[in-house]
């Protein structure tokens, strides 16, 4: 079974730019969506059933044209939830949650912290989310988190991790907070299987970045550790260019998959 996640940064300019070809030779069994900037009834739901994802889920947020999380798939979930039921999370549609027989799949969008403002509301989003993933692991042992997570975990995530350390994405408290989210129950499926450098999900549209490589690894699949030994392959695809970022994905061995 094969998972993505891709912030697209625009869900209407992403199609626009081949996303839905894309999309089908791809062939995700699941994808979950971030930035799609965009509500429900501005989204081509035909065209994407036509792309082979007939179970689509939306979570905008409240200003339009702004955030906003979605999850296509090929299997009909169980369940489905939207938000986290904290407020001022929610108002920015940042979570979404597809559970499936034996497992869950979560889009996450974390916030950015360009100015202070946001920063400090980044921060408040952590712990809260933190808090309210520690619960959830109760109900649901088996969870993939995949998303933008606004935040590079090491110095091999990152182009420039000197001159970057100062800026929001590479702080040390993020990246501690991103040290501990992971090792409260969570693999980082892409360093299960890949420790080389170089490997980045996003890139500025500034000074040429992405042609050089001058990137960021911000999109993470974080998986419970009791799925760990479901893993067979952890991947990026740099060459799909619809975003600023790229997607990330994962194949795990399930009984869902049919």
């Amino acid at each position: 079974m094969r998972i993505i996640s891709y912030n697209v940064n625009g869900i209407r300019a992403a199609i626009t730019k081949g996303f839905l070809d894309w999309l089908q030779q791809a062939n995700p069994d699941v994808i979950c969506l971030q930035e799609i900037k965009a509500t429900e009834d501005q989204i081509p739901r035909e065209n994407i059933a036509a792309a082979g994802y007939p179970y689509q889920y939306y979570f905008s947020a409240q200003k339009k044209g702004y955030s906003g999380v979605a999850i296509l798939s090929k299997i009909e979930p169980k369940n489905v939830v939207y938000g986290t039921g904290i407020d001022y999370m929610d108002a920015e549609g940042r979570n979404l949650r597809l559970d499936f027989d034996d497992f869950s799949v979560m889009s996450l969008y974390l916030p950015s912290g360009t100015n202070s403002d946001r920063l400090d509301h980044k921060f408040k989003y952590m712990d809260d989310f933190k808090v309210y993933i520690d619960h959830l692991k109760v109900e649901i042992p088996k969870l993939i988190i995949g998303g933008d997570y606004n935040i590079c975990h090491q110095a091999i995530d990152i182009h420039d991790p000197i001159r970057n350390a100062t800026v929001s994405g590479f702080l040390p408290e993020e990246r501690a907070w991103l040290d501990a989210f992971i090792k409260s129950g969570f693999v980082d499926s892409f360093r299960h299987f890949n420790k080389e450098p170089h490997n980045y999900s996003w890139w500025s549209y500034r000074a040429n970045a992405r042609n050089n490589n001058k990137g960021w690894r911000i999109d993470y699949n974080l998986v419970s550790e009791s799925l760990s030994n479901q893993l067979t392959r952890a991947f990026i695809l740099p060459e799909a260019k619809h975003s600023d970022h790229c997607p990330v994905g994962i194949e795990i061995t399930t009984k869902t998959h049919n």
